[in-house]
């Protein structure tokens, strides 16, 4: 119950539904890059700002719940988002329609897909220092030497 309480303050649980949602997101973008030059292949992606605003109701909700510091996060289900047992995410992407159609009928912007990849990598890292620097202060709080 204890470790249980740790992993669910402060913003620890907004930063794992972030790396979920970023580790997510890379692996569609990788396959729509390897995907690229495939005749009727229509690329696959995750709503980022349907993600940030799920994200920030979860937070909004738990603040008023509970102060914002402790609990769960429960992030609402939507068509893209359902958060499963032990707060694991499942993502279901949807096919983006704002590229253009090309003559084999595949659905391509490679520019637009190397600046999310980009983008993406940028918002997991970010979150996976966030995180590590959170630990490190729970190892150095445990080992006394704070």
């Amino acid at each position: 119950m204890f470790i249980a309480d740790i992993f669910n303050s402060g913003a620890m649980p907004t930063l794992e539904a972030g790396m979920q949602f970023a580790a997510q997101r890379q692996r569609l973008l990788a396959h729509n890059i390897a995907n690229i030059s495939t005749p009727d292949f229509r690329p696959v992606d995750l709503s980022v700002k349907d993600f940030q605003a799920v994200l920030a109701d979860a937070v909004a909700q738990r603040r008023e719940a509970t102060g914002g510091e402790q609990g769960r996060l429960d992030l609402k289900k939507t068509s893209e988002i359902e958060m499963v047992a032990g707060g694991t995410l499942r993502f279901t992407p949807r096919t983006s329609s704002g590229n253009v159609l090309f003559h084999d009928r595949n659905n391509r912007d490679v520019e637009r897909l190397m600046a999310d990849q980009a983008e993406t990598v940028a918002a997991y890292r970010a979150a996976s220092d966030l995180l590590r620097g959170r630990f490190a202060l729970l190892k150095s709080a445990i080992s006394q030497r704070v």
